[in-house]
């Protein structure tokens, strides 16, 4: 097994500028149906449900939304508690853009958009992210974190994989009952790898100048971490 004590720097196939974008949109349709069956939108709603409170309306930035998955799973729950809900995904891939929207049915308002997050016109409620902490680099983590602290007017959430060696020596076995495409396969175990720690979160959090005690780090199922922050706990 690989020494998982020191956080691997190592880049993912699916963040090659030259990936072929069919094989992109293969990736991240795959990646998505993993995220399925790992459960992995279960924090982004059960961070939601507090945030939200009693509240019938809020707007949300998603960054990094790659298939847009998650984006899909927080309008059905929103639209089962009829709440309205303005939905805005920000990805720096242009494939992203034509792989969500293909995966989105025409009925669901969803506004996702090609870009940097810092170029987004606020004012938004919650800044989102999932699945994306591990691919950036400590400097841009860093100024990620400040960003949504300045500018998520209610909270802000990342999630992401919990750098774990039990999931690391597991997830090829999923990835192969789920004959996923070989970049997923590959890549899932080098995303656990690059992922962090609590301490490591604490961290960075101190880098990035929030101060660790007014952030909730939670262990999700599974092997993820919710890196959570509220102005006001529900």
């Amino acid at each position: 097994m690989a020494d998982l004590s020191i956080r691997a720097r190592q880049e993912e196939q699916m963040d090659s500028p030259d990936l072929d974008p069919a094989v992109y949109a293969q990736v991240l349709h795959d990646l998505a149906r993993v995220n399925r069956w790992t459960f992995t939108a279960w924090p982004a709603l059960a961070f939601l449900a507090r945030a939200v409170g009693e509240q019938k309306r809020f707007r949300l930035l998603d960054v990094g939304f790659g298939d847009g998955d998650v984006l899909r799973t927080i309008h059905r729950w929103a639209e089962r508690r009829e709440i309205a809900v303005d939905l805005v995904g920000v990805d720096l891939n242009a494939n992203s853009l034509v792989a969500a929207r293909a995966a989105t049915p025409p009925d669901m308002a969803i506004d996702y958009r090609i870009g940097d997050y810092r170029d987004q016109a606020g004012p938004f409620d919650l800044i989102i992210s999932s699945q994306v902490a591990h691919h950036m680099t400590d400097l841009q983590l860093q100024t990620f974190i400040g960003h949504m602290e300045q500018h998520a007017q209610t909270g802000w959430l990342i999630c992401d994989l919990h750098r774990h060696g039990f999931a690391h020596w597991g997830y090829p076995l999923l990835a192969r009952l789920l004959r996923v495409h070989r970049i997923v396969r590959e890549d899932g175990r080098l995303s656990i790898a690059r992922s962090f720690r609590p301490d490591e979160w604490r961290a960075i959090l101190r880098e990035a100048g929030v101060a660790p005690e007014v952030v909730q780090i939670r262990r999700r199922f599974a092997f993820r971490l919710a890196v959570e922050r509220l102005r006001q706990a529900r």
